[in-house]
């Protein structure tokens, strides 16, 4: 079996002052290193804006192009979004293939997706993104493999790929949409049958499937690695009030996370908006966990689920030397070592709305047929026949709370 090349990277970023250039580049390296490249080194020029032809200036550019001949580059990655003529330009001049960082994310997307939805969705993706960029990116491909026929596709052959890859978008949204009438169907079934759902969200190696793992006893991907789990996993747990829930793990959210990726895994994360309550799980022990926190919330809020109750999850908190108060809203854990995850069960009780409740009941026996009524959308977890009538520890549906509640004990 062919062993697979490492690339040698270099990273470049253009600071405008968008956003803090530091943070991101060194977020770009963990992109780099999950997608299986080495980085040899890194770029960065502070300037006003973007240079509209290569991003970075002239100088910066025959820097940039000396830096890949002394350190023998095979990959360039830009921390940014590059246009079809920028990626060609940045090739022109450094002979060295180009990427973004979008073309990055989708790079890991496509060689993590498992299941059929979520390799649909990486593919819709990645040809979205690559329509507008073919020209710039079929010729500097065909440029780049050397040998015969390298002058690049002509026009008719452009029109050609341009064609197919409509095609290929229209058949891939079709069956997507059926996809998600499916996923809108066991939505509804579960509300019929009271199914309650917990989200667990947060920016991505946070730690949710590794929580999720420890409280389900689910073997989802755990490792440290950015971009882990793409496709949702749900699994059951029961509360301490006896109520039952459905956990669904949710792709990890990043920052400046484009727009169509957005779109192409609304799937995974519209199970968030459609949850009864979010568990958002933090990395506390990271130094940005507040600005993380904070990517996460306001995607959930563009999602529509900003009125969802949320449990805050302060993960690896055994990696803290400082106290962090809790509220019940939030709470400390570590999921690595199992620690605080009763308290952690308990807040989600404490916040998930109520639809069912857990009564110690006395019924006369001419009441008998209740407990079957109680069964229908409830659970009857003990039942003992006294004297005086049926002594029963259950879970109540709420239309159901009323007409007991001069049974309860």
């Amino acid at each position: 079996m062919q062993e697979k090349t490492i690339e040698k990277a270099i990273l470049v970023s253009a600071d405008v002052g968008e956003y803090d250039v530091e943070s991101s580049i060194d977020e770009l390296s963990e992109l780099a290193k999950t997608a299986g490249a080495e980085e040899i080194a890194r770029v960065i020029q502070k300037r006003e804006k973007y240079e509209p032809a290569t991003v970075i200036g002239e100088g910066k550019l025959d820097e940039l192009t000396e830096l890949c001949q002394n350190h023998g580059a095979t990959l360039l990655i830009f921390d940014c979004e590059l246009t079809a003529a920028q990626i060609r330009n940045i090739e022109d001049k450094t002979d060295v293939r180009t990427i973004d960082r979008t073309m990055l994310i989708l790079d890991i997307f496509a060689a993590r997706a498992r299941s059929a939805e979520g390799k649909l969705q990486v593919e819709l993706a990645q040809l979205k993104y690559r329509l507008p960029r073919l020209m710039g990116i079929g010729a500097s491909l065909s440029r780049l493999g050397g040998g015969i026929g390298t002058r690049g596709p002509g026009e008719t052959q452009l029109e050609t790929d341009r064609r197919h890859i409509r095609r290929r978008i229209d058949k891939l949204s079709e069956e997507l949409r059926e996809l998600e009438k499916r996923r809108g169907y066991s939505r509804e079934r579960r509300k019929k049958d009271s199914v309650q759902v917990g989200a667990i969200v947060g920016y991505t190696n946070a730690g949710k499937s590794t929580l999720l793992n420890l409280l389900s006893g689910a073997d989802v991907l755990a490792e440290d690695k950015l971009f882990a789990t793409l496709d949702p996993t749900a699994r059951s747990i029961e509360l301490p009030d006896g109520r039952s829930l459905l956990l669904v793990d949710t792709v990890g959210l990043i920052r400046r996370l484009p727009h169509h990726l957005v779109e192409a895994f609304k799937s995974t994360l519209e199970e968030a908006a459609c949850a009864d309550i979010i568990i958002h799980v933090c990395d506390v022990s990271d130094p940005e966990a507040a600005e993380k926190a904070d990517v996460t919330l306001k995607t959930l809020a563009e999602l529509g689920a900003a009125e969802i109750p949320v449990v805050t999850v302060l993960n690896k908190c055994d990696l803290l030397s400082e106290n962090i108060p809790t509220d019940d809203k939030t709470v400390k854990i570590s999921a690595l070592h199992n620690q605080g995850i009763d308290e952690l069960l308990r807040k989600i009780a404490l916040n998930l709305p109520q639809t069912s409740r857990r009564m110690k009941l006395l019924l006369p026996y001419d009441k008998a047929g209740l407990l079957a009524k109680i069964r229908e959308n409830g659970k009857v977890f003990s039942e003992n026949y006294a004297e005086n009538g049926i002594e029963a520890v259950a879970l109540v549906d709420q239309t159901l709370i009323n007409q007991m509640s001069e049974y309860e004990t």
